[in-house]
């Protein structure tokens, strides 16, 4: 059973989800609240007790956002969906980079609502083609900054100040070689439960190691940790 939490300030919309949440006998309705502020209590009483946020953006007392940050926070194993409107790009695409995994629209049937969710479980990404091609631009982006970097650190051994290379990097690292592994296996897209299957296992222990390895690299999603440490040359050959 996969525990949802559902924030929306609509009273129709939230019962609406709600139901549909409820009657899928995979997914478990842990509960339903409409603002910023019932959602960060919620969380901070039950900071594992969830597996699945789906959000709003636009709450009465704050930005659906700043729920996934916590939710993310206090339980990285936690995988948040947005709830959005049609030709809402700009704010699905900044809850992507706050640690959502896709979303689902307003005027979702059901079945879609649950099967968006349990898809999600199990590795996938419900986003559309034109939000991918937007992360996917992003990303080239930070490859072109990435390589000016190497290149100013490249100038930087030339004359003869001392740095770090990628590998003295991931040689320093405090990161045990449990959670390089999993880190790897992040990166390269698995899901929670089939980490959990390749390392032989059980899904807290998985979540504990990710839970762990985002302090260590100061991450609060799957996103920020790949980022983070591609940077930092901890990822090098994991692909």
């Amino acid at each position: 059973m996969w525990r949802v939490l559902i924030v929306e300030d609509d009273l129709l919309t939230r019962e609406f989800f709600a139901g549909s949440v409820a009657r899928c006998p995979t997914l478990s309705l842990v509960g339903a609240v409409g603002t910023v502020a019932q959602a960060d209590t919620w969380l901070r009483n039950n900071p594992d007790g969830l597996d699945v946020l789906l959000t709003d953006l636009g709450l009465p007392d704050g930005n659906g956002l700043d729920v996934i940050r916590t939710a993310v926070a206090l339980n990285p194993a936690c995988e948040p969906l947005v709830i959005s409107m049609f030709g809402d790009d700009e704010s699905v695409l900044a809850s992507i980079e706050a640690g959502a995994l896709g979303y689902i629209h307003k005027d979702a049937t059901p079945d879609d609502i649950s099967k968006t969710i349990l898809d999600m479980r199990n590795g996938e990404s419900p986003i559309s083609p034109m939000i991918a091609r937007r992360v996917l631009s992003k990303y080239r982006i930070f490859k072109e900054i990435s390589a000016a970097m190497l290149t100013d650190t490249a100038q930087l051994a030339i004359n003869n100040i001392a740095i770090l290379t990628p590998c003295e990097i991931a040689q320093r690292s405090i990161l045990s070689p449990r959670e390089q592994e999993v880190l790897s296996l992040i990166a390269r897209g698995f899901s929670y439960s089939e980490i959990a299957r390749l390392q032989d296992l059980s899904m807290h222990t998985v979540q504990t190691h990710i839970k762990r390895l985002y302090a260590k690299l100061s991450v609060h999603s799957k996103s920020e940790a790949v980022f983070e440490a591609t940077r930092m040359g901890l990822l090098t050959g994991s692909h």
